[in-house]
């Protein structure tokens, strides 16, 4: 915009200029006094410049007609693309010099221009894969989504430009929500150029997003090859994808392929809890025992997570709990200040009803941390021993608006999940959920777990419903005293016993408007 109106003003100044110029020319009182071949002929000063001006031009025109003179000779003397060559230059030059106005206007953000004159340069040039390309950018860069379709078509035409063209159109279907076509572009380009990081991250999601975890492992190893995803990171993700694959084959009863994959993961990133979850359990249905408390304590020591303790515990089953204490001590120790950790020793003295050990062990985490878990359990051990259902109902009402401690947050959108997925439901993200407490207003919770209610109320008798904590109703507010003034006329006098001595205020006696006073003698003066 701010160039239009440049080329605008430009345009009119060397109008006036112009104009100036001759007006100054027709004043000049001077003349030019040429002989020639006996002849003499007087000019004025604008005649002479017109002269000149016709000089040039006859100039330009000879040397034009002596370089098509050349060509013609040199066709004469079997050159046959002579002629064609010297036409085929002034093209050439009117296509280039469009173009470098197109991508000017494109980097100015003045799209339809752009768009207008990559399609002049495009009937010069016959470049599609480079004015092509410019149409599509300027034609997407106006919202005409239309014509850069076309063009992207066309540039798939050309061995060239079909890769630009194939992209092009990839994206186009990913602003639609067309995810299918847009797969099955982006499969197209990545066979094209398997190194490209767009493509791959683009192609990654999208087959992740199917489940389609085999060609997710393809793209992954490609990543890994062009040297864009360091080995940490690829090892990482093709856990990720080891484990998605152990979910898929389980869900299909297929529970050889399954365990390996699963212990594939499990090796790949020992602190991936699902994957060291679902090893346990493999090497727990397989008789190996002490390896599955192995893979447990791995990742325990980086990851204090619930559903370790959970796979834990079910390598014996039936242990009395008692025994159960006694053998979650090796896990207890491995991390023993971790606040799972305490909160896990916790529950296992109160499933033995052993209640001071519970609150020796839970210490002061409900003052340091506080968490629905945790001042759950301090209700629970409350009643325990024998506190009244005012005490428990105190901490039940504190776990009602208390986090819920850590969870499966993406670390992407920052959607809390609540279990493990390899691909984010909110923003696609793949391999993006973190074991994490999430932000103080996505973590607080308005209802109490349900499966803690039994614990805190010692259970329901038969056709007995259990207790539901309400909120108190505060009582409602005191109304305000009206606002009174002294009547002057009453106060003072023997009316005051008969008539009141204040009135409501802006009421006067009589008029309902308090009558002025009397200016000071301060005010006076």
């Amino acid at each position: 915009m701010l160039w239009s109106l440049f080329k605008i003003l430009l345009f009119i100044a060397l109008i006036l200029a112009l104009a100036f110029g001759v007006q100054w020319l027709l004043s000049l009182s001077g003349e030019v006094i040429v002989r020639f071949a006996g002849q003499e002929y007087v000019l004025t000063p604008l005649l002479v410049l017109l002269g000149l001006l016709v000089a040039v031009v006859a100039l330009y025109v000879v040397f034009k007609l002596l370089g098509f003179l050349v060509a013609v000779l040199k066709f004469i003397n079997g050159d046959d693309t002579a002629i064609g060559t010297y036409f085929a230059r002034n093209r050439e030059k009117r296509g280039y010099d469009a173009l470098a106005e197109s991508l000017v206007a494109l980097a100015a953000g003045e799209s339809r221009e752009a768009s207008v004159k990559a399609q002049k340069a495009e009937k010069y040039l016959n470049r599609p894969e480079v004015t092509t390309l410019v149409v599509a950018q300027a034609a997407e860069a106006a919202g005409d989504h239309a014509r850069a379709e076309e063009a992207y078509k066309t540039l798939v035409r050309h061995d060239r430009t079909r890769f630009v063209g194939i992209r092009g159109l990839m994206r186009q279907r990913l602003e639609e929500g067309d995810t299918d076509t847009a797969m099955k572009l982006a499969e197209k380009a990545f066979a094209l150029k398997p190194r490209h990081v767009e493509v791959q991250d683009t192609l990654l999601r999208l087959q992740a997003r199917d489940e389609n975890w085999d060609g997710a492992r393809k793209v992954l190893s490609a990543k890994l090859k062009a040297g864009v995803l360091p080995k940490d990171v690829y090892k990482r993700r093709e856990a990720v994808l080891s484990l998605a694959e152990a979910r898929a084959q389980l869900g299909q009863g297929k529970t050889d392929r399954a365990r390996a994959e699963a212990i594939e993961a499990n090796r790949l990133a020992p602190e991936l809890v699902p994957a060291a979850v679902l090893a346990a359990r493999m090497h727990i249905e397989t008789g190996d025992k002490r390896r599955a408390a192995r893979v447990i304590k791995a990742a325990w020591q980086k990851t204090q997570h619930p559903d370790l303790a959970a796979a834990f515990a079910d390598i014996e089953p039936g242990e009395t709990p008692d025994a159960r204490i006694r053998r979650f001590r090796q896990l207890l120790d491995v991390v023993p200040n971790a606040p799972e950790a305490k909160l896990l020793e916790t529950e296992l003295h109160l499933a033995a009803e052993d209640f001071p050990s519970a609150r020796r062990a839970l210490g002061k985490t409900y003052e340091t941390h506080p968490t629905a878990r945790s001042l759950s359990l301090m209700a629970a051990i409350e009643r325990g021993e024998g506190a009244s259902d005012t005490v428990v109902r105190a901490w039940l009402a504190k776990a009602l608006g208390a986090s819920r401690g850590p969870q499966w947050v993406c670390q992407n959108c920052g959607t809390v999940h609540a279990i493990w997925v390899p691909v984010c439901t909110h923003c696609e993200a793949f391999d993006s959920l973190s074991w994490t407490e999430p932000p103080t207003a996505q973590a607080a919770t308005n209802a109490l777990p349900s499966e803690m209610v039994p614990l805190l109320v010692g259970g329901a008798a038969p056709g007995e419903e259990l207790p539901v904590v309400l909120p108190e109703t505060p009582p409602p507010p005191a109304p305000e005293p009206p606002r009174t003034t002294v009547n002057p006329d009453v106060v003072g006098t023997t009316r005051d016993l008969s008539e009141p001595v204040v009135v409501p205020v802006g009421e006067a006696p009589g008029e309902g408007t308090v009558p002025d006073r009397p200016p000071s003698a301060a005010s006076r003066n």
